[in-house]
């Protein structure tokens, strides 16, 4: 059952989508997505949604709010992000995203309705909000989880690449000039610096490392810019994190981000370190290079040691800034956890900015 409701979300659908009632009315609800009504469904609350998961399958309820990044405030905007979600996950994770599934509530009572194929059959009834429905994924083949257990195979990482060489390959070329490019990695490094030292949460050690790298970006500005002027930057997932890939044969990767295409306008390699970088967290060191080593081939793109150690810092900063953002949300989930782990992130960056000193001036790498 899950908790308070948050962010104007009415309590009654969550206990209707926490129930087996919800899950049993939906296609397709045979062994392979099956629920059993002895098993408790599980609840998960993220800081944009709500996930139901039961037997096979999992609904994704958006909450209904509103950031400087995203707009989920209408229920024509929870229709089009609910979408496109689907859409743009069909690229890397092909079948796990079953459809989009209206939610109406009649005569006081709540029912599902999966969203026809063609937008003019629309459901019968006043839709009151809209989901996403997916195939459940087992949780011990995702690559945190196996990660921690120490069962990653090297199969599982030359599938991986595969995926990811074609992912990037196809990718639609975002088209951004170099100086459009560095400004907005340096946009981004402002926001960063302005929650991290925003009182009363200032980040000790924090004020050292924004300088570090605000001054290791100009240091190394061309060889940003020269990613963008070779074309380097291209329409990607957007948040490429351990728990969202999926090691099955062959693997999947799940959560791209659907509700602002800027944020999918990303230089690979951007991606790849940040999925190193979030490896090495889960306590897998070489993991990451091994991705990173494997893309490069199949992509036919190196870049300099340099780049890779920028991407790095600038994702550990950005991992910092947005756990320290959950602090100033008015009740905030989970609120011990968000500042240790900002400081972490802090350490990882100063970490990279160490590597990338040692790696000499901009035309020694």
């Amino acid at each position: 059952m899950p908790g308070t409701p948050s962010a104007g979300v009415d309590a009654a659908l969550l206990r209707y989508l926490a129930s087996p009632a919800a899950f049993a009315v939906l296609p397709g609800a045979d062994a392979d997505v099956g629920v059993d009504a002895a098993v408790p469904i599980e609840t998960v609350q993220t800081h944009m949604s709500w996930v139901f998961l039961a037997g096979g399958q999992v609904l994704k309820l958006k909450k209904p709010v509103r950031h400087d990044f995203l707009d989920f405030s209408t229920l024509a905007a929870r229709q089009a992000c609910c979408r496109e979600e689907v859409r743009l996950n069909s690229r890397l994770a092909p079948g796990v995203y079953r459809g989009v599934v209206a939610v109406l509530r009649q005569d006081g009572r709540y029912r599902l309705v999966p969203e026809p194929a063609e937008p003019a059959a629309a459901p019968c009834g006043p839709v009151v909000d809209w989901l996403v429905w997916m195939r459940r994924l087992p949780r011990e083949r995702l690559l945190d989880r196996a990660i921690a257990d120490a069962s990653v195979q090297p199969a599982d990482i030359d599938g991986l690449v595969d995926l990811l060489v074609r992912f990037y390959g196809r990718a639609p070329r975002a088209g951004m000039t170099p100086a459009a490019y560095l400004a907005r990695l340096q946009a981004e490094l402002r926001r960063t610096r302005d929650v991290l030292l925003r009182p009363p949460f200032r980040v000790e050690g924090a004020v050292p490392v924004l300088e570090r790298m605000a001054a290791a970006m100009q240091r190394h500005r061309e060889a940003l810019a020269r990613r963008a002027a070779e074309g380097r930057i291209v329409e990607g997932h957007g948040d490429l994190r351990p728990e969202h890939v999926c090691l099955l044969q062959p693997p999947v990767v799940i959560d791209c981000i659907e509700f602002n295409a800027t944020l999918r306008q990303v230089d690979p390699f951007d991606e790849l370190a940040f999925l190193a970088l979030e490896c090495e967290r889960a306590g897998n060191r070489t993991l990451g290079p091994r991705l990173i080593a494997g893309c490069a081939a199949g992509l036919g793109d190196t870049p300099p040691p340099a780049v890779l150690a920028l991407y790095t810092a600038l994702r550990a900063l950005l991992r910092a800034r947005l756990s320290l953002a959950h602090l100033f949300d008015p009740e905030p989930r989970t609120p011990a956890r968000w500042l240790p782990q900002t400081v972490a992130y802090v350490a990882q960056a100063k970490k990279a900015l160490d590597e990338l000193d040692g790696l000499g001036a901009p035309g020694q790498t």
